[in-house]
């Protein structure tokens, strides 16, 4: 190994295993959960009511959503059932053991006006703050900067715990420094296999809810809704609707409140489905062995954080997008492309994808999976076949770590405004 691979190749394990991690319901409710769920434990009795407050990036993306195993959307009912049934040991899969009752009960909080939300003055992008009441008793919790990130308890006026956001982060951080997309490559194609097998779980979880997802059940339904139409000769059987069924159908499950876990990217349920699932669908069209498959998947999981790295932790840029990109690195090198077919094909995604608004979680995530899926494996195409865009096109550049470059420097400084005008929008429309 060179001094280089010494270096990067122990970061890019930890990237992995601190951003590749098990999550149930989209992962911003679920923080605020995780909120509420630490909090009772610290009251010590059932809540009589709950005020939280958010920031406005996880009020736009908590918005619209459905809780898990609730059959309800938005941030109050996580709130409530994170309070009343919630596991704070279980971190990202804080509702996982909720019960019919529990849910019940919840529901009964927000008709009765015991939940109150509103948006938290904070200069934190992601921000979730739970403060449980019974009687003159109550808690509060908050956690900022990373979905399961603890940085304030306070009961009763008594501060427990209070520490700055980059202080609480996981003892396991990472530093990518001045890693490359290449260098990703070489590492997943060429560490040891029992250095990154774990990843391989990636493809147990998204399939499930991929197979759930196909039931028709969930959200929008359109993974399902697009294998009828394949039955009804309206779309052709192939490789391309395989990528777009199977994927899409996972979000659908996902968005729709199904109780199973995904595996998250980034801390995002969408973003591990949309690195997973494209890649798996190409794996079995291609017979590849297992170490193939993992090989692959840990090349999309990692060039998807590489990538997400550039960019907020929220941000008026739709993170699946760049989630796509680690899977067209993924379906390249699975149909031995190799690493010029890998960076030829992030490049067009670029070209392709750049500017795809995140107007908050919500069922329609599934058509924005679908779409970044159906752009991954069109330039995937593109670059077997020896084309991409250029770096005389838009922000594309001839180097993709550039492009990579270029597209963190739109969602950072050139789409601040758009996303604040988002929230305006959706927090001002008329509701049916």
């Amino acid at each position: 190994m060179s001094e280089r691979e010494v270096r990067l190749w122990p970061e890019f394990v930890k990237a992995l295993k601190q951003e590749v991690v098990p999550a149930l319901g989209c992962t911003e409710p679920i923080s605020l959960a995780l909120a509420s769920a630490l909090a009772t434990r610290h009251l010590g009795k059932t809540p009589e009511r709950i005020d939280a407050q958010v920031s406005a990036n996880l009020m736009k993306n908590g918005m619209g959503v459905t809780v898990p195993g609730t059959g309800t959307v938005g941030l109050p009912i996580a709130a409530a059932v994170g309070a009343l049934g919630g596991d704070p040991d279980a971190k990202l899969e804080v509702l996982k053991s909720l019960t019919v009752q529990q849910v019940a009960e919840g529901k009964r909080m927000l008709a009765d006006g015991r939940v109150k939300l509103g948006v938290a003055a904070v200069p934190n992008i992601l921000y979730a703050e739970a403060c449980v009441r019974s009687g003159d008793d109550y808690v509060r919790v908050a956690i900022a900067d990373a979905h399961t990130n603890v940085v304030l308890i306070e009961r009763n006026g008594e501060t427990l715990l209070k520490r700055d956001a980059a202080d609480a982060k996981p003892v396991e951080t990472y530093e990518l420094g001045d890693a490359t997309a290449r260098d990703v490559y070489d590492f997943a194609m060429r560490a040891p296999l029992e250095m990154i097998a774990f990843i391989h779980d990636a493809a147990v979880l998204n399939s499930a809810l991929a197979d759930e997802g196909m039931s028709g059940k969930y959200g929008l339904h359109i993974g399902a809704t697009l294998q009828r139409q394949i039955e009804a000769g309206l779309l052709s059987e192939g490789l391309l609707s395989r990528i777009l069924t199977r994927t899409t159908a996972a979000s659908d499950a996902r968005m729709g409140g199904a109780t199973l876990p995904a595996m998250s990217n980034s801390g995002s349920g969408n973003q591990g489905i949309a690195a997973t699932m494209p890649v798996v669908v190409v794996a079995e069209h291609a017979k590849a062995d297992r170490e193939a498959l993992t090989r692959a998947l840990a090349l999309s999981h990692l060039i998807a954080v590489y990538i997400h790295t550039r960019l907020p932790k929220l941000s008026a840029l739709c993170a699946v997008t760049t989630a796509s990109m680690g899977a067209a690195a993924g379906m390249a090198q699975l149909l031995n492309g190799g690493y010029p077919a890998v960076s030829m094909a992030i490049s067009s995604m670029i070209g392709d994808l750049a500017g795809m608004i995140c107007d908050g979680a919500s069922n329609s995530c599934a058509m924005k999976v679908s779409t970044s899926a159906g752009s991954g494996y069109k330039a995937v195409l593109m670059a077997l076949d020896g084309t991409r865009v250029t770096g005389n096109e838009g922000i594309v550049a001839n180097d993709v770590d550039v492009s990579i470059a270029n597209l963190g420097q739109l969602a950072t400084q050139g789409m601040a405004q758009t996303d604040t005008q988002i929230l305006q929008i959706m927090m001002h429309k008329q509701k049916p």
